[in-house]
């Protein structure tokens, strides 16, 4: 017994990294970054919530799970930031992080690459809806700190645009929401117009 519970707290340990990935989102109206273990927290959350809210027949448990894995991948690979150059790369380092954590002799979780993979192809109801909900966060605390983020990066409307698009076809409601807040984000000068 006590081998296997030293197996898995050293899994825990492991995991435990996601805390030293700092992203590029302000929290708090700008109080500091937050890391990618918060926000696979606050995006775990936030797709429940948004599941009560659609009352739609999600898997809930599972939508939860890819959710707190989601970014897993960073602890080897580190945060790519959503307007980055390598954004369309990122996944290749970050599924050999995710192999190599999900094959750490502690971890007793024996889906986690299945998991991720469903999570990274976006074609399950519960990915997609994930999808939406990891671009909604980032954008939220953009408003909530006045385009810091947006400012530190030089980002444009049209950058923002391009990034969120796919909202438009899984979501309108969402989609409606966030193009009322980008053009308020405009209008207070958070945002660059072109």
């Amino acid at each position: 017994m006590t081998d296997r519970i030293s197996a898995i707290t050293d899994f825990m340990l492991q995991l435990d990294a996601l805390k030293s990935v700092n992203r590029r989102t302000y929290i708090n109206g700008g109080e500091r970054v937050e890391n990618s273990a918060e926000h696979s927290w606050h995006l775990a959350m936030a797709c429940w919530a948004f599941t009560e809210l659609l009352q739609d027949d999600y898997d809930v448990p599972k939508l939860i799970k890819l959710a707190l894995l989601h970014d897993l991948g960073e602890i080897g690979a580190g945060d790519t930031f959503l307007y980055s150059n390598d954004r369309d790369s990122a996944h290749i380092e970050e599924r050999e992080s995710v192999k190599q954590i999900a094959s750490h002799p502690g971890n007793p979780i024996g889906n986690i690459v299945e998991l991720w993979e469903e999570q990274e192809a976006g074609k399950s109801k519960e990915a997609k809806l994930l999808k939406v909900i990891d671009r909604l966060l980032p954008f939220l605390h953009n408003i909530t700190s006045e385009g810091r983020a947006w400012q530190d990066n030089g980002i444009n409307k049209n950058q923002v645009l391009k990034m969120h698009q796919f909202i438009k076809n899984e979501s309108p409601e969402i989609y409606g929401w966030f193009i009322a807040k980008l053009e308020y984000a405009v209008e207070q000068g958070w945002l660059i117009s072109s």
